[in-house]
Order: structure tokens, then C-alpha cells, then sequence
């Protein structure tokens, strides 16, 4: 029975991987990645001499066969994100599926998370939470999705694109009102940015979009 290998990756500072991460890549016979560039640069810097493959949201489906004749063969396989956690926002779960079904083993080796660095920095109640992913692009379908959370308690975590930052938080208080927010930008790298205030505050601030990689968290209802 094959291991495939959930290897979370820094979100920005290298020096973030865990020991058992980097053990684990090098250990591999064959490393997936969603983005190899990105990933190679870790690589490189490790001395990790395995090579990366793609595995992204377009090509995913055509790579299932291939792990799992991987796995078949005993082989060690790791499966990495553009950052963070594999699956959370990124591809990869119809692979998990699929080897699950084929009866091998799937190992989760926790590290960096950007829902969860979020969450430790922006000043407000870590649990209960919800993680809401990317929203829609269109504002209609935003609202409308933000509506669906506007009584709950559960504090709210979500990434979001840096052109649409600036409309997503004035949507985010047309439908929930005056919560306090954070907006954690490029988290771990050397523009890292935290900014708290009201939904309103944010929404100004952020007007005219802002430049990273972003995770908003919005207090639940009180």
C-alpha cells in the first residue's frame, strides 16, 4: 500500500517548513505541486533534488491515473499547494479521492496556514470560525453568499483577490453591518501588512485595491 503525502509549504518565509516536510520531500520518489516554480524555489533551496510535476486545478483529473500507478508501485508520492495547506482553496481532493478509493493511505503533514496565521493576528474570537474560500466575483452573487452567514456567530475567514479587496469589503458591510475586520496581507513575507478596523474603515482603505496575497477575517454576530 503507497502513502501519498499532504505536505503543507510555507506561505512566504522559507524558514517555515517543518523538519518532517522537508524529510518527507526528500524522501519522495515523485512531488506534485500546483505551481513547480514557486515550489522549485523551495526545492532548490533545501537541496531537494526531486523534481517537481504539476498538479493544478486544469490538469488534475488527467494526473489521477499517474499517482495512483505511482502509489500501486510502492512508491513515495508528496503532494504540495502554490503555499499553505493542500485542498484548502486549491486543487487536489479529486487525487485524494482516488486513492483513497484505491486503498492507499493518505498522510496529512501539518505546517503553515494562512486561514490560521489569520486568525492569531486579527484580534478577534478564533472559534468558532468558518472558512469561506474565494467568494464569487460578481457582487450580486457575494452578497448574496455573505447573507447566508450575516446572523451566524461564527467568525468569518475568506481570501480574496488584491483588485477586488476594495469591493468585496464595501459588500461585506452593506450586508453585515459595522463588524470589526482584519485584512492580513502577504502574511510571513517582508511587506507582511495586518489592518484592523470597521468593515467601513477597511473598505476605504482598501479602496483602491491593495498588492499580495490576502486573508480577511470578520468578527461573527454578537
Amino acid at each position: 500500500m503507497g502513502t501519498l503525502g499532504l505536505v503543507a509549504t510555507p506561505i512566504g518565509n522559507l524558514e517555515d517548513i517543518t523538519l518532517r516536510a522537508l524529510r518527507v520531500l526528500r524522501e519522495a520518489d515523485r512531488i506534485y505541486a500546483e505551481d513547480t516554480r514557486r515550489t522549485g524555489i523551495l526545492l532548490r533551496h533545501y537541496d531537494i533534488a526531486t523534481r517537481a510535476s504539476s498538479l493544478h486545478a486544469h490538469n488534475e483529473r488527467a494526473r489521477i491515473r499517474e499517482v495512483v500507478v505511482a502509489l500501486d508501485a510502492d512508491e513515495a508520492v508528496a503532494l504540495v499547494s502554490d503555499a499553505g495547506s493542500p485542498l484548502i482553496s486549491d486543487p487536489g481532493i479529486r487525487v485524494v479521492d482516488a486513492v483513497l478509493e484505491a486503498g492507499h493511505r493518505v498522510e496529512a503533514i501539518p505546517g503553515p496556514s494562512a486561514v490560521l496565521a489569520a486568525l492569531g493576528v486579527a484580534g478577534l474570537a478564533p472559534q468558532p470560525f468558518a472558512f469561506l474560500g474565494f467568494l464569487p466575483r460578481r457582487s450580486g452573487a457575494r452578497r448574496t453568499r455573505l447573507e447566508a452567514y450575516r446572523e451566524r456567530p461564527e467568525t468569518l475567514v475568506l481570501f480574496e483577490s488584491p483588485h477586488r479587496i476594495g469591493a468585496f469589503l464595501e459588500d461585506a458591510a452593506a450586508v453585515l453591518g459595522s463588524r470589526r475586520a482584519c485584512v492580513a496581507r502577504e502574511l510571513t513575507k517582508l511587506h507582511e501588512e495586518v489592518a484592523r478596523g470597521s468593515l467601513e474603515e477597511l473598505a476605504e482603505r482598501f479602496r483602491d485595491g491593495a498588492r499580495g496575497e490576502i486573508t480577511v477575517v470578520i468578527e461573527g454576530t454578537r
